[in-house]
């Protein structure tokens, strides 16, 4: 694993600790210190020598700011490993970019840890919306980021201004995209406690929305996801439980399965670099206050 954060060690060591097929065998971080504490957890090696570990795994786990997954994504693929990536890929369409020719020039597997695809709730609500003519969908995601019992309130990359569009933003088209299909545009606002509003144009016409905040009040937070059309209004109804770590096992017996037979996953690096162009015309369209093409 790479990382040494609260998601990493509460999420993503606890679900390779306890998954039937695969061995959590050490943890890098940035901070050496951190890293042993962390692996201290789970009985396994922490350390800061990232190509060592690199050369002696067939798969990382990458939980770390986004900004520095990439260069981390890149070095791991070029040794040879599959890569379990977290959301989004990256910040940037070049740096998203970088990431899937690395693992297209290495022939690794890949698979961006969307939570929500990984989870039995949001399968069945997919194959539900797929038999369904839809014509539009929304997600309001109003978080307490920073509230004080809120595990990422100390998170730095989380309080930029678009934080809420980049953190949040890729559950939301995770679900949107597969059932109404690719985005082609984008245009949007941001409120003055910087609340994203975004207009979604699909490509054979749909339309959607996001409202997303890192800033709402705990008595506001939470999320609805739900797309309409022939057949009404779908709502994807929430899970209780440790959904985070149970999503996240698949998640690695997806990747074990997509490394042995070649395959390409549904939510590949690929898919996650689509995600980015679909941000990236997101955030330029809230700054210029105009329509912008993906």
């Amino acid at each position: 694993m790479l990382g040494s954060g609260f998601w990493a060690t509460e999420v993503h060591a606890a679900s390779l600790a306890e998954h039937p097929d695969a061995e959590l065998v050490g943890i890098w971080g940035r901070d050496a210190g951190k890293a042993q504490a962390a692996a201290a957890r789970y009985d396994v090696a922490g350390t800061d020598d990232l190509d060592a570990l690199l050369a002696d795994v067939d798969a990382v786990s990458i939980s770390v700011p986004p900004a520095v997954q990439p260069d981390l994504a890149v070095r791991a693929a070029e040794a040879g490993c599959h890569l379990l990536l977290e959301k989004p890929v990256a910040l940037s369409v070049a740096d998203a970019d970088r990431v899937v020719a690395a693992t297209a020039a290495a022939g690794v597997a890949s698979v961006v840890f969307l939570t929500f695809r990984f989870r039995t709730s949001a399968t069945t609500w997919l194959e539900q919306a797929s038999r369904s003519t839809l014509v539009g969908g929304s997600v309001t995601w109003l978080a307490s980021t920073f509230a004080a019992d809120s595990p990422f309130r100390g998170s730095v990359w989380r309080a930029e201004p678009g934080a809420p569009l980049w953190d949040l933003g890729p559950h939301a088209l995770s679900l949107l995209t597969p059932v109404l299909g690719p985005v082609v545009a984008a245009q949007g606002s941001r409120a003055a406690d910087g609340t994203v509003n975004v207009i979604l144009e699909h490509e054979a016409g749909p339309t959607s929305t996001l409202t997303l905040s890192a800033t709402a009040s705990p008595l506001s937070a939470g999320e609805e996801f739900w797309v309409h059309g022939d057949a009404g209004r779908l709502v994807l109804l929430p899970e209780e439980g440790r959904t985070a770590h149970l999503a996240h096992a698949v998640a690695v017996t997806e990747l074990q399965a997509a490394a042995l037979t070649g395959g390409a996953h549904p939510c590949d690096a690929a898919y996650g670099a689509e995600q980015v162009r679909v941000l990236a015309a997101a955030e330029a369209a809230i700054a210029a206050g105009a329509r912008q093409r993906v």
